[in-house]
């Protein structure tokens, strides 16, 4: 089966326990509260050839990249969200992309994947679940 092509220009439209998320990765409360009020968009370029990936998080407050190569594992430097850096890998599991941060944090990773024109992202850590919705811009 062919895996679905990810690129494109995404819009958040809804997010929930992302406080909890924030929380469970230790960001101080002010910081939480910022993070919540943003609208990120996100912008991912995806070779299907190379299986190559670039995935911007963009923001008005900080914006951040994720450049991989799907099933190979990369230190990921997390600076700008936590401070951590953690040994990741983003491979498919069927036509998902699931991502598995190694480090500090236990249960540390996220999904995405695609329905019609939502990307839904969930992230985990520890046994914290939250999810956002984008849509995909036209």
């Amino acid at each position: 089966m062919e895996k679905p092509n990810y690129s494109g220009l995404y819009h958040l439209v809804s997010q929930e326990n992302f406080e909890s998320y924030l929380t469970g990765l230790d960001i101080n409360f002010a910081l939480r509260k910022i993070v919540c009020l943003l609208k990120p968009s996100k912008h991912i370029e995806h070779d299907v050839t190379s299986g190559h990936m670039t995935i911007k998080t963009i923001t008005t407050f900080k914006n951040f990249d994720m450049d991989f190569t799907l099933g190979q594992e990369f230190t990921e430097d997390l600076g700008p969200v936590d401070g951590r850096k953690c040994q990741t890998t983003v491979d498919w599991e069927g036509d998902k992309l699931v991502c598995v941060q190694r480090g500090e944090k236990e249960g540390r990773g996220w999904t995405h994947w695609l329905e019609g024109d939502l990307l839904h992202l969930e992230l985990r850590v520890g046994d914290v679940v939250a999810k956002q919705i984008f849509k995909k811009a036209e």
